[in-house]
């Protein structure tokens, strides 16, 4: 497991796009598909709402566009995504993020678990959020600024929790303490945003992982 939690959204990127084929990132230890699926969905959302994606990844993810329609919701969503991903260039989708995260002083959303939970950055949640990071062995980039609440720094968690093989009741006790009673409330903001058009495609996509993430959690596996 990485020494710093900033860090990991640069492994994330890395790993997923070592994966050419298929929306998965590698369990190591873990062949189920599941895992493969679970893992490579986060490290694609990671890698989306951590910065705007280039033109190679833009190109990775519209081959989600041949994803059959006519499947579940979470199909519909990635052929969305894909879609999206071919009708939309790496510069619109930059001024994009920046028009939905940032802004001047502010963007239209505010991807922090302490915003959706409190209504303020920096609070309580947070705090919390870094003792169970400590307890997992993550260590915070003192020369890193940005809260590690942020929606992609938790994706990032969770990739790794499930890559590293961590236990299915430690892995839902981190989601159902830090994820779940804000993630898919941002998730549904991102698809209705005003400032949004690839990453309503993103957004769809979040809620749809997110309805089955849930379940899976819930399961005693």
């Amino acid at each position: 497991m990485v020494d710093q939690v900033e860090a990991m959204r640069t492994e994330a990127v890395e790993q997923q796009t070592e994966t050419d084929s298929a929306a998965i990132t590698p369990v190591d230890g873990d062949p189920s598909p599941e895992q493969h699926y679970r893992a490579g969905a986060y490290a694609l959302l990671a890698s989306l709402l951590g910065g705007a994606p280039d033109q190679e990844r833009l190109g990775w993810v519209s081959g989600f566009a041949v994803v059959d329609q006519s499947g579940d919701e979470m199909a519909l969503a990635m052929s969305m995504l894909g879609l999206a991903a071919k009708s939309c260039s790496p510069e619109t989708i930059d001024d994009e993020y920046h028009a939905l995260f940032i802004g001047l002083g502010r963007g239209e959303l505010v991807p922090y678990g302490s915003w959706y939970l409190t209504g303020f950055l920096m609070e309580r949640p947070l705090g919390r959020l870094r003792n169970d990071l400590a307890a997992l062995g993550f260590q915070r980039d003192p020369a890193v600024h940005e809260p590690e609440d942020h929606v992609a720094a938790l994706c990032e968690v969770m990739q790794l929790l499930i890559s590293d093989g961590v236990a299915h009741e430690q892995q839902s006790q981190f989601f159902n303490t830090h994820m779940a009673d804000w993630f898919k409330r941002f998730f549904v903001d991102l698809s209705e945003a005003r400032s949004a058009v690839f990453y309503r495609a993103v957004g769809r996509f979040g809620i749809a992982f997110m309805d089955l993430e849930q379940r899976y959690l819930a399961m005693q596996v």
